[in-house]
């Protein structure tokens, strides 16, 4: 019996789609099972004495920290620009106080056809190994914390003109939990003219 080759063709094809939808999704459940674990091990760290930030009182009460739900809108293939000269500026913090910064670089990316753009802070004391990314969008004071969210983002090698932004992990500031801690207040640069219902929520004790 003889085979149309226009089926074989198609059945390969077939195969190949099959294989590259697998791998999809079969990512995408990893990066979701990644995620999960990331959330549930920082409750965890919240409800230990060392280095929670919530006070004996509010672990006392404490259940979980509240997240949008995982959203790969929210996660971009950022276009990079890395700053040649890398000015030191003063990131002001919440006590009034200020903290030494390198302005890395920028990142640009596009939400809903309109692109948006951050720019990128590295600790000025070499002691961080991530770029630090403080912004604040239009969610905060309804839905998210009010003083804006934090995100990190792996500090890209030399010649990389991409930067993974992944608003999922956004994260809240210890000033969040408690009066006592003192953050660094995301720059004007980094206010975000949009809702990103992404990340974690406003804390409620």
């Amino acid at each position: 019996m003889r085979i149309n080759p226009k089926l074989l063709i198609g059945l390969g094809l077939l195969l190949v789609f099959g294989y590259f939808l697998q791998d999809i999704v079969f990512n995408n459940d990893q990066y979701l099972a990644r995620l999960r674990k990331a959330r549930q091990d920082k409750n965890d760290s919240f409800r230990r004495v060392q280095g929670s930030p919530l006070s004996q009182e509010q672990r006392n009460t404490f259940d979980s920290l509240k997240y949008y739900a995982p959203d790969n809108a929210y996660r971009f293939e950022a276009q990079l620009e890395a700053f040649p000269q890398r000015d030191t500026v003063e990131v002001p913090l919440t006590d009034g106080k200020a903290e030494k910064y390198l302005r890395w670089g920028r990142a640009s990316f596009i939400l809903n056809k309109q692109e948006y753009k951050l720019t990128l802070f590295l600790k000025a004391n070499g002691q961080d190994s991530t770029l630090f990314v403080p912004f604040t969008d239009r969610t905060n004071g309804h839905g998210s914390y009010g003083g804006g969210r934090y995100l990190d983002a792996a500090l890209p090698a030399s010649g990389d003109t991409e930067l993974v932004l992944d608003f999922n992990t956004a994260y809240n500031p210890y000033c969040a939990y408690n009066d006592g801690f003192a953050c660094p207040v995301p720059p004007q640069d980094n206010r975000l003219p949009v809702e990103i219902k992404a990340g974690e929520k406003e804390f409620h004790e």
